[in-house]
């Protein structure tokens, strides 16, 4: 991979990973309701899921859904379902008293998993992986650099929305703001659906 090719695929990791999306409302959500410590498990989750699900791809996954289409149009249903449910959850999540104790932060293999049904990680994984490869080199060494590339620079991206997250603890002081910031969070989740059931 050439010069031009790996600040091409740092800046496109750069604007995959820090802008809004499933995985950065959901560690910002968390960040605010449990706090960095009891959330690092989810980021870190969403931090390997990617990569895992990058070289996955790289290796020949992507032929199976050529192959047999429905299984992709399962997997965008699944996926919009379990967003539904999670988009649900955090609306309804709050951070103080009995409920908060009960409460738990996505687990580190939840966030992993998590990447198979985010409709955000499919495009960036299928547009990574044929923009940054070149045909006379081997894949798998291509695709292990862009792998790479994307969870270290996830690393950060994805860290400083759970350090935000967390920051809003000093902001929102009462029950009130972090419920509303919840039900906020929940309904951006739940809208971006959207996209992927047009795509």
């Amino acid at each position: 991979m050439n010069m031009t090719l790996n600040l091409a695929l740092i800046l496109f990791a750069l604007a995959s990973t820090g802008t809004p999306g499933p995985n950065n409302i959901m560690i910002l959500s968390s960040g605010l309701n449990f706090g960095i410590s009891r959330s690092i498990p989810h980021w870190l989750g969403i931090c390997t899921g990617v990569p895992v699900m990058l070289i996955t791809l790289g290796l020949g996954l992507e032929q199976v859904f050529v192959a047999f289409p429905a299984s992709f149009m399962i997997m965008k249903v699944l996926g919009a379902l379990y967003l539904l449910y999670l988009a649900i959850k955090i609306a309804r999540t709050t951070v103080s008293g009995e409920t908060a104790s009960r409460s738990q932060p996505m687990n580190y293999v939840q966030g992993a998993l998590f990447q198979w049904i985010n409709p955000k990680a499919w495009v960036m994984c299928l547009s990574a992986i044929p923009a940054f490869t070149v045909q006379e080199q081997p894949m798998l060494p291509q695709v292990m650099i862009i792998a790479l590339t994307f969870m270290v620079i996830g690393l950060v991206c994805v860290g400083s929305w759970l350090f935000a997250g967390s920051q809003l603890q000093k902001l929102l002081k009462n029950q009130r703001q972090q419920r509303f910031f919840n039900i906020s969070m929940g309904s951006i989740l739940a809208l971006s659906i959207v996209p992927m059931i047009t795509l």
